[in-house]
């Protein structure tokens, strides 16, 4: 089947007849996005082309994800020179029109009044996928930036549909945008949240002028895409698809130095940790010089290395909860999702004797903030975090009343305990936060975890996966940590500043308070019914 392809819809206004205002770019903008992180990313999907010639794959994908021979494609050509936009439009659409879409519409004007007029952007209700052209990204900007245009081109992604582009394409469709080496003073589509854009990367040498645009706009992720490539964003997920690198590149700042990570093709990373790794950088180093004595003086943490939960330590986790009758809440990591295979979260607690547990499995902010959800915390005794993956958590809880609500439970009286990665999560510092796996220890952008054990980081699994180098790496970084990795099937039961160890194995403490000797081991470690004492850092 041929594409219909409609000219019927092409507008060239070949004079520049501007009848609203064009928006400036605040100079909060960056510190506004970097604010408000989605962990979830973006709805819809994005293909941004550094420029140069255009792999196939890259086509294919584009119109993959714009439904195929289904796809209703809007080209927009208003990045061309006007004495060739018209030329260039067709061309485009003929590439295109050799995919088979159902349907092809070029859309064009640099009138900013028509492009709020409801029946210029009736073809982008229609859409499955919108293609720019490239060009100059400030006519883009000039045309469309804060219409109705725009907005649609939002609307269009929150239906799932794709929005692609190429060179100038790609560039206006982040926020802040860089024309001719320096920020243009119109905004860009705001279509990636949080980064800037810029294309031709390596091809011509853009490093320096995408660090110098973060600099300028700090908490703002740099997305340097070269030739002959494209970064695919969907959710969270950025994909290098075609000849050469994207790289990512985070501006210095918080006591970090600039840094740039290099996407291959073929690979995929997070867009949720670049942004608050960016974040991140816009407030005081983490982690602090000084830190906060590792004790819990109201209530109790249960803190287990992972594997099968003993029942001891079930029952002493009851227990502290004020015994069978309480209220506990389990909350799994798994984003509400219980993995295939897994038994049924809390099951060991039923087992051990508990009569009230309540599985919550909300996860999204609404849900989490949600009376409903903060009420049932707020009658609880005892909560216990589930494991998986501990970045989930942070996703979940990080600047939510949840937070203070575990806290709050804690100054009642009430137990608060978790294994693997719920274990985890309850230190200052988060070791393997990384949403791309669990071999990095020091994560940019999932460092913090809720501090109910402040000035502590957590490991697990430690002797089953020999991860004593790992905690070393770590507390060298960051000496001021105490640092405590547990064996499975082993806790921790932390009251004021002692740590008692129950269970089948050791939990280990790392303390580069005190000089390591030559020769001999950097922690010490403790056997069940031994206990340590984390103020003091000795063993009792």
């Amino acid at each position: 089947m041929r594409a219909a392809l409609s000219y019927s819809v092409l507008v060239f206004l070949l004079t520049i007849g501007i009848s609203s205002p064009i928006p400036a770019l605040k100079s909060d903008e960056a510190t506004a996005a970097a604010s408000r992180i989605d962990p979830d990313g973006i709805q819809g999907s994005l293909v941004l082309c550094g420029g140069g010639k255009l792999p196939e794959a890259v086509r294919d994908r584009f119109i993959k994800l714009a439904g195929g021979k289904e796809a209703r494609l809007v080209i927009i050509p208003t990045a061309s020179g006007d004495d060739t936009i018209a030329d260039d439009a067709r061309e485009v659409a003929e590439i295109w029109k050799s995919r088979e879409p159902a349907s092809i519409t070029l859309l064009h004007t640099r009138a900013r009044g028509q492009a709020d007029d409801g029946a210029f952007v009736e073809p982008l209700r229609h859409a499955t996928g919108v293609w720019i052209t490239g060009g100059r990204q400030s006519q883009i900007a000039a045309a469309y930036s804060g219409t109705l245009v725009e907005r649609e081109l939002c609307a269009l992604l929150a239906r799932g549909g794709v929005v692609g582009g190429t060179s100038a394409g790609a560039a206006c469709q982040s926020r802040v945008m860089i024309v001719r080496g320096r920020i243009h003073e119109v905004p860009g589509l705001g279509l990636v949240p949080g980064a800037i854009v810029d294309q031709h990367f390596l091809a011509r040498e853009r490093k320096a002028r995408l660090f110098e645009a973060l600099a300028a706009h700090p908490g703002l992720v740099g997305l340097g895409i070269d030739e002959g490539t494209a970064l695919i964003v969907r959710g969270r997920t950025l994909e290098c698809l075609g000849d050469s690198t994207v790289t990512v590149c985070l501006a210095a700042g918080g006591g970090r130095l600039a840094q740039e990570f290099v996407i291959q093709p073929g690979k995929t990373s997070d867009l949720t940790m670049f942004r608050r790794a960016a974040r991140d950088r816009l407030v005081s180093p983490f982690p602090g010089e000084t830190l906060a004595s590792p004790e819990v003086p109201h209530g109790a943490l249960v803190i287990a290395g992972g594997g099968r939960i003993p029942e001891e330590v079930a029952q002493k986790f009851i227990e502290l909860c004020g015994g069978p009758e309480s209220p506990i809440v389990v909350l799994p990591a798994e984003s509400g999702e219980l993995r295939r295979g897994r038994r049924a979260e809390g099951g060991f607690l039923t087992r051990a004797g508990a009569k009230n547990v309540q599985v919550l499995k909300a996860r999204n902010r609404a849900e989490v903030e949600s009376t409903e959800f903060l009420g049932v915390i707020k009658q609880a005794r005892g909560i216990w975090f589930g494991g998986g993956r501990q970045w989930r958590f942070v996703d979940d809880f990080e600047g939510t009343p949840a937070v203070e609500a575990f806290r709050e439970l804690l100054s009642r009286g009430g137990a608060i305990g978790g294994s693997s990665a719920g274990a985890t999560i309850q230190g200052e510092y988060l070791v393997r936060g990384s949403p791309l796996g669990n071999e990095e220890m020091m994560a940019p952008g999932y460092e913090r975890g809720v501090a109910l054990l402040p000035g502590t980081a957590i490991d697990q699994h430690f002797a089953e996966r020999n991860r004593f180098a790992d905690m070393s790496r770590v507390v060298s970084a960051h000496p001021q940590l105490l640092g405590i990795g547990l064996d499975e099937s082993t806790a921790i039961i932390v009251r004021g500043h002692k740590a008692q160890v129950i269970g089948r194995r050791q939990a280990h403490f790392y303390d580069r308070s005190k000089p390591v000797g030559a020769g001999e081991p950097d922690h010490i470690s403790v056997s069940a019914g031994g206990s340590y004492d984390l103020k003091e850092r000795h063993v009792d």
